[in-house]
């Protein structure tokens, strides 16, 4: 029950900011979860996914989802559970900013495989994204400001 409702809220809080472009919550969620509830994190995680394909549609551009955020969870797995929050408060925005700004780099591999693009067309599709990669890099850093407190928060009630 819980992983359903923190899925859903990874989906419901993209849905609200989709009003701004490549800005959302669902690297900081991403960490979060995966700080609190290490490889449990990827049910709300797949759960978000699937609920994105139902809503958006199952098509092309959502294949690349089905690894996108398991490279930000997979990342986060490596982060010592025992980091000090000196160190966090300033490892989580950084990380949470590096997934935004190669989120297109990420992406790239399967829009290649999919469309048929050879390497000069793959490189000129991720430049022609870097001013959205740019922006998500912003988005996420703010956001991963958030993943310190949220996840001493979410492991505090957790623990109740």
């Amino acid at each position: 029950m819980l992983f359903a409702a923190l899925g859903t809220l990874m989906f419901v809080s993209k849905l609200i900011m989709e009003v701004l472009p490549n800005i959302h919550l669902l690297g900081m969620l991403t960490m979060v979860y995966t700080v609190v509830f290490r490889k449990k994190a990827l049910i709300p995680i797949y759960l978000n996914v699937v609920l994105i394909g139902i809503y958006g549609g199952f098509s092309p551009w959502w294949v690349p989802h089905l690894y996108l955020w398991t490279v930000l969870w997979a990342v986060t797995m490596l982060i010592p559970k025992t980091i000090s929050a000196k160190v966090a408060c300033v490892v989580y925005p950084v990380i949470c900013a590096l997934h935004g700004l190669f989120y297109g780099t990420l992406y790239a591999p399967a829009q290649a495989l999919m469309f048929g693009f050879n390497f000069k067309q793959t490189v000129a599709w991720i430049i022609s994204g870097i001013p959205f990669d740019l922006l998500h890099a912003c988005g996420n850093f703010a956001a991963g400001f958030l993943v310190l407190p949220l996840s001493g928060l979410m492991k505090k009630l957790y623990k109740q």
